[in-house]
């Protein structure tokens, strides 16, 4: 499964959960969306184990299969179309999500996050 992960299920991970470690593993193809990079940073800075989650990432990033996904303006127009519908429907989710979100769908990627808000978006497949 190719899968883009959310920065919960980098939490996940880092703390040894047996079933979000085993799918990471068994991935084939593993995508860390910029803007996880950026929260995964921004929650290391401010909590005590925060170098051990840095050192992890570092590592994560240099395994084969593993990769970050950028933005593009594919992505912009993803990120637009899943604003305005769910602006129009009245369910808004946060901002960093819609980006993660199109990502998902850009790249034809898995979406694997806790978060049940990306329910939400029914052309966005989840592993949950």
């Amino acid at each position: 499964m190719r899968i883009l992960i959310d920065s919960n299920r980098f939490i996940d991970f880092c703390a040894g959960v047996p079933e979000v470690v085993e799918a990471f593993e068994q991935a084939a193809l593993l995508v860390v969306p910029f803007i996880v990079l950026a929260e995964i940073r921004v929650g290391a800075a401010s909590i005590k184990r925060g170098d051990a989650q840095v050192r992890i990432l570092a590592e994560l990033l240099q395994q084969p299969g593993v990769r970050v996904a950028h933005s593009s303006d594919t992505t912009t127009h993803h990120y637009a179309t899943l604003y305005a519908r769910l602006k129009k429907d009245g369910t808004p989710i946060p901002t960093n999500d819609l980006w993660i979100a199109a990502l998902a769908i850009e790249h034809s990627l898995v979406l694997y996050s806790r978060d049940a808000h990306f329910d939400r978006i029914p052309s966005l497949p989840r592993l949950e």
